[in-house]
């Protein structure tokens, strides 16, 4: 009976059928394999249903013709295949493993399921299902270790971690998600692995940081078992004091469930905003983040670290900040980094009154605080292009080019941030002569 409840939970799309069907009409083997049979018998949606068969790659090729196939790892076995409304299915040669240096592997076709399956990482991820046939083949117990809430290798853990130092990260992501536990042979291997996390290259690391801030509902958890395991210390030894910052990445909007790719940023800006700007943006350089997004951490870094003490302190006093010293923060944070920086202080401040409710302003606070920096953003002059005069006018004013002329605008931007009524070209020209005059 638990079989027949767990057969109905997997219902793979038709593409799906179809590619499966068209495979064993032309005598080969085949099932669906990996995280779509593991989501599926968890109960929850999966998109992306993988296809093993005993086809090797021409002949799946031979099958649906080579307009309707891509070699995207040919020499791993995978071909995709494609549906009539030009979706791609991956369908992967059954395989074993030859050697491995850690990372990558070289493999060999000619395998039997069980032997495709004995090389995957984990025992809930080495389950098969027959989309035609509606059976399982479950030969390493990952059904039970499903409903047991376990992470477990496949086989001998530490062998598992030597062929692949990357299923190290990949436990502690899975057991974060599901909220599972891991076992505790897979836990000591995984820990064993720590040193040796050095072989995986900067951008694997920042995909498996990327996974997790986008699939776990509390990255914290993941990251406490990076740092209990030793991986932080290896992988991104500045986070290793960040508790704060760790445990406000939980309070970030969750990326895959808003459906905005900027949040995935915004939960790392989170996550990199209690180091200083320098250290913020080395580290994200290191981990392969693109320029930019690097300088954007870094910058919400720096805002934070200049801002953050100052606004908590006046949030907290009880009443609200002057208007002038709203313009002021607007100016420092610049009107493209509001929103960001906006969401990082919420974070932030909600994981310290998840410890102490009073230790924080409220969200209530933070809300009001936002929507006047909205409307002072929009309304009042808050960044030197807004000021009614340039450096052409005060160099057609007498002021000569070079530093002075700098200090004299960002002179006149505190003179209208004090009180927007001076912002005219009047006087602000007045303004300039004298300070040109007191030089």
């Amino acid at each position: 009976m638990a079989e027949i409840a767990e057969l109905k939970l997997l219902r793979p799309p038709r593409p799906v059928l179809d590619i499966a069907r068209a495979l064993e009409a032309a005598g080969h083997e085949v099932w669906a394999v990996g995280g779509a049979v593991r989501d599926a018998l968890l109960g929850q949606m999966h998109l992306d249903w993988d296809l093993a068969t005993s086809a090797t790659p021409d002949q799946v090729r031979q099958v649906f013709g080579r307009a309707r196939t891509i070699p995207v790892g040919i020499v791993f076995g995978t071909v995709g295949v494609l549906d009539d409304k030009g979706t791609m299915h991956e369908v992967t040669t059954f395989r074993r493993d030859v050697r491995t240096d850690g990372r990558h592997a070289e493999v060999e076709f000619g395998a039997s399921l069980e032997e495709d399956l004995a090389r995957r990482d984990f025992t809930v991820n080495a389950i098969a299902y027959s989309p035609t046939r509606e059976v399982l083949a479950d030969p390493f117990g990952g059904r039970v270790d499903l409903k047991k809430g376990l992470i477990r290798s496949v086989g001998e853990a530490a062998e598992r971690m030597r062929e692949d130092r990357l299923r190290a990260l990949r436990a502690i992501r899975f057991a974060a998600r599901f909220q599972f536990e891991i076992d505790p042979s897979t836990w000591q291997a995984l820990k064993d692995s720590a040193p040796h996390l050095t072989r995986l290259s900067a951008e694997r690391v920042r995909q498996e940081l990327e996974k997790t801030m986008e699939q776990v509902a509390r990255p914290s958890e993941a990251l406490r078992m990076w740092k209990d395991s030793g991986a932080l210390a290896v992988l991104v030894p500045e986070l290793v004091e960040a508790d704060e910052s760790v445990r406000a990445v939980d309070c970030a909007a969750r990326p895959s469930l808003s459906r905005r790719p900027g949040r995935r940023l915004t939960r790392m800006a989170v996550l990199f905003s209690g180091l200083s700007p320098v250290v913020a943006y080395r580290a994200a350089m290191r981990l392969r983040f693109s320029k930019s997004d690097a300088q954007w951490i870094a910058a919400v870094a720096e805002r934070w670290h200049e801002l953050g003490d100052a606004m908590t302190r006046a949030l907290m006093s009880g009443g609200e900040p002057d208007a002038s010293a709203g313009r002021r923060w607007v100016a420092t944070i610049g009107r493209p980094m509001l929103h960001g920086f906006f969401r990082v202080a919420s974070a932030r401040w909600a994981a310290r009154r998840s410890v102490n409710a009073g230790s924080a302003p409220t969200a209530q606070a933070l809300h009001s605080l936002y929507r006047r920096s909205l409307r002072t953003a929009l309304r009042d002059p808050v960044d030197l292009r807004d000021l009614a005069i340039d450096g052409d006018d005060l160099r057609q004013a007498g002021v000569a080019p070079g530093p002075e002329l700098g200090k004299i605008l960002t002179a006149l931007l505190e003179l209208v941030l004090r009180d927007p009524a001076h912002n005219t070209r009047e006087r602000l020209l007045a303004e300039a002569q004298k300070l040109s005059a007191n030089k």
